[in-house]
């Protein structure tokens, strides 16, 4: 179910990406924020993730992303018409086993103050609310101090 992505996927995760962080942070960051999230930009950035990205979902018609920097899982979502299958899931249990295989016996995430659905997501799952810390994000403004909650995980390994 969980595989590499293809070029073929690339326009669909776009799409995945932007309306799903769009659904899962309105009104909780900055309209700034949305605004550099372009689908020539998400695009692109896909592009170069290689073996940290990985989809759920047919070859060209992908349901859901997840991408795994190090410890950290950076970016997880699920299209409308994956939720609901274990989807979630599975993309989440794939990332945590790639941090595992990282040598890490920890792994973390962020997810926005206010991003309740999700916070609740992960607390399901067996992941720790460590509390808020601050990002400071690069806006073309300049940086930009973001609350965010971390989330982590033990690891078996």
């Amino acid at each position: 179910m969980i595989r590499r992505a293809a070029a073929a996927d690339f326009e669909k995760l776009v799409d995945i990406w932007r309306d799903g962080f769009r659904e899962a942070h309105a009104g909780l960051v900055p309209e700034a924020l949305y605004e550099k999230r372009t689908p020539a930009n998400l695009g692109g950035r896909l592009a170069k993730m290689g073996d940290a990205l990985r989809v759920a979902g047919p070859a060209g018609a992908p349901l859901g992303m997840c991408v795994v920097t190090d410890a950290e899982l950076s970016q997880i979502y699920v299209a409308p018409a994956g939720r609901g299958t274990g989807m979630a899931q599975a993309l989440l249990a794939d990332g945590q086993a790639r941090i595992a295989a990282g040598g890490h016996a920890r792994g973390w995430l962020k997810c926005a103050l206010g991003n309740e659905r999700a916070a609740a997501f992960y607390l399901r799952q067996g992941w720790e609310n460590m509390g808020v810390v601050t990002l400071q994000l690069d806006l073309p403004e300049g940086p930009f101090p973001l609350d965010v909650c971390r989330f982590e995980v033990a690891l078996d390994s």
